[in-house]
């Protein structure tokens, strides 16, 4: 037992001792002390002849230092001494590409190729070497050739990936698609790969052929898989009425749930496409194994409504709020429900004591720590519409006291930070907005960095804060959904206060509003007059993007929009709208997106 002790520990001293040595080599070679890397790489080899690593850093070594004959007697020693290596032929073959001479590289590299076809085996190995000195057609060429002479082979993800840095992206695609067929759980990981072609552009090419090549796949074999990645597709070019039919076809044929239904109707609804975040809802409906799932369905139907349906159909909205309070009661389960009920009352129809006795009739029930937080933070802010600041601060208060140290408190602070701003209690609101500068939520530390911004730079100039105050009714109107009159207080800020720091904010603050109006010329003009007055303020980048937003998407000008996105990729490198400017600079200059 003493002596087997002493051999172990005899052991471990001489790998550790390799192992030093072999790191000292690839110093000294990284540094380009070649000599000294050979001298110790040679000892190394010498005592440990089979080690690989010691073999391909001697050859490297030589090859730096130009000795090819002295790595030419090696790798030709391996070939005569290794029955099944034949990968070394490459290497010798790049050894004579290295020394000017290619016909004698390319008899070594097509050698090598030739042992594929009678030993199928090799195919990954040589692949390999040919990968390592960038010879992708080659190592395509080994790779195929394996699954020419083998079928049992499976080298479709190895090809894929060379297909792809070869830019053969309909090889690759195919390749990946087979590779799926028979192995659904890598999908995710596939996914990410075609997440670099693929653009939210369908005439992009790569999406044309992706799409030719599932369908065709599809018409082969009715495997769910394929109708799983075409709904991926549709959602990459936010086509969701398409990705709705694959997920329907899913749905009907297998026991997934609805689930990713249902998460169709939230995308389609934040790009702005109701009509088919309502099909989609309709269909959940009418599908939902359980009431639970039904009912939620139907407030998220009854929220789109509000933000698509006229005043004058709200009474649609009403009626469907209280059908599901007739089916479903007024117990704690539905006080969710009840929320968005009174919001649609007061912040939409100005019927604010009925929005307040809706809610306080929870008041008394028994109900879990975070429904009473979602209580009175809706509460609170319908007394913040009705200026009812004080009894509002209340409630914000005891929301962060239920749910201390959760996002919700957080937003609760933020919320008193905003209802003391309302009310001119700038200092206040400026000590809440310091606490929430560095809170969990990026967005809330974002808002309150904006927020207390905004306070901190108009206070300066004016000790009494003037046109702060107006600024803040303004912004409080907004709030209550009374744009018009937001507008013209705006207007008497821009007027009364021209040239002091409150007007880009006054500026962008219209144009926003301007943009809910419809009325997109005004917002094109406020635009350009922070880009004019204030680009180099802190503002500059925001209206460069709003306005090349506006461009796009609500003039159809996709010129003017490409050239205010390309003036924040070279003016705001710094911006956060600096990627996605970059992004859709290209996209509208016609660029392949990687």
């Amino acid at each position: 037992m003493r002596d087997l002790y002493f051999l172990l520990i005899l052991l471990f001293t001489v790998i550790s001792g390799y192992s030093q040595s072999e790191q000292l080599a690839k110093n000294y070679f990284d540094r380009g002390e070649f000599a000294k890397a050979e001298n110790i790489y040679e000892k190394l080899l010498k005592q440990e002849p089979h080690n690989a690593s010691f073999f391909y850093g001697l050859i490297a070594t030589y090859q730096q230092l130009e000795k090819y004959n002295q790595a030419e007697k090696l790798l030709k020693d391996r070939v005569n001494n290794t029955a099944n290596a034949p990968h070394y032929l490459v290497e010798l073959g790049h050894n004579y590409e290295l020394q000017g001479n290619p016909a004698q590289a390319d008899q070594f590299y097509a050698e090598a190729l030739r042992a594929i076809e009678s030993r199928p085996n090799y195919a990954f190995s040589i692949a390999r070497s040919f990968e390592k000195y960038s010879k992708l057609d080659r190592a395509v060429t080994a790779y195929e050739l394996g699954m020419k002479m083998n079928p049992d082979a499976e080298y479709n993800i190895q090809l894929a990936r060379l297909y792809g840095e070869q830019g053969e992206i309909e090889k690759m695609f195919s390749n990946y698609i087979d590779v799926l067929g028979n192995n659904p759980n890598l999908l995710p990981g596939v996914s990410r790969i075609y997440g670099q072609f693929i653009t939210d552009d369908p005439a992009n090419e790569a999406n044309l052929i992706f799409r030719r090549l599932l369908l065709k796949k599809l018409q082969e074999d009715q495997n769910l898989l394929f109708n799983s990645m075409l709904s991926w597709l549709f959602v990459q070019q936010k086509e969701y009425q398409k990705a709705f039919q694959q997920e329907k076809a899913i749905y009907r044929r297998s026991d997934q749930g609805l689930g990713a239904i249902l998460r169709l109707t939230v995308m389609a609804r934040e790009e702005g496409q109701p009509a088919t975040a309502l099909e989609v809802l309709d269909f959940v409906i009418a599908e939902a194994p359980n009431e639970d799932l039904k009912l939620q369905a139907h407030q998220l139907r009854l929220n789109i409504l509000q933000e698509t349906l006229p005043k004058e159909k709200y009474s649609e909205i009403e009626a469907g709020y209280n059908a599901l309070f007739d089916t479903y009661g007024n117990g704690s389960h539905m006080l969710s429900l009840y929320i968005d009920y009174a919001n649609f009352l007061a912040f939409k129809q100005a019927r604010i004591s009925e929005a307040q006795k809706i809610l306080n009739e929870f008041l008394n029930r028994v109900l879990k720590k975070f429904e009473e937080a979602a209580l009175k933070m809706a509460l609170a802010d319908i007394l913040v519409l009705d200026e009812k600041f004080n009894q509002a601060l209340i409630y914000y208060s005891q929301v962060q006291n239920l749910v201390e140290n959760d996002v919700i408190a957080q937003m609760a602070r933020f919320k008193v930070a905003k209802t003391s701003y309302y009310k001119g209690d700038f200092d206040w609101a400026t000590i809440q907005l310091d606490v929430l500068k560095s809170a969990t939520s990026q967005l809330i530390a974002n808002d309150a960095m904006e927020l207390s911004l905004l306070i901190s730079e108009n206070s300066q100039e004016d000790s009494t804060r003037t046109a702060l105050k107006k600024y803040a009714r303004a912004d409080l109107l907004a709030f209550q959904e009374k744009n018009s009159k937001a507008i013209e207080v705006l207007d008497a800020v821009l007027s009364e206060h021209k040239g002091e720091k409150i007007e880009d904010d006054a500026l962008l603050k219209q144009a926003g509003l301007y943009e809910q109006a419809r009325e997109y010329a005004k917002a094109e003009q406020n635009y350009l007059a922070i880009i004019e007055h204030y680009k180099n303020g802190i503002l500059g980048d925001n209206a460069h993007f709003y306005l090349a937003e506006l461009y796009a998407e609500k003039l159809e000008q996709p010129g003017k929009a490409q050239e205010f996105y390309e003036k924040i990729i070279f003016n705001y490198a710094d911006s956060i709208y600096f990627v996605d400017a970059r992004k859709k600079f290209r996209q509208l200059r016609g660029d392949e997106l990687e």
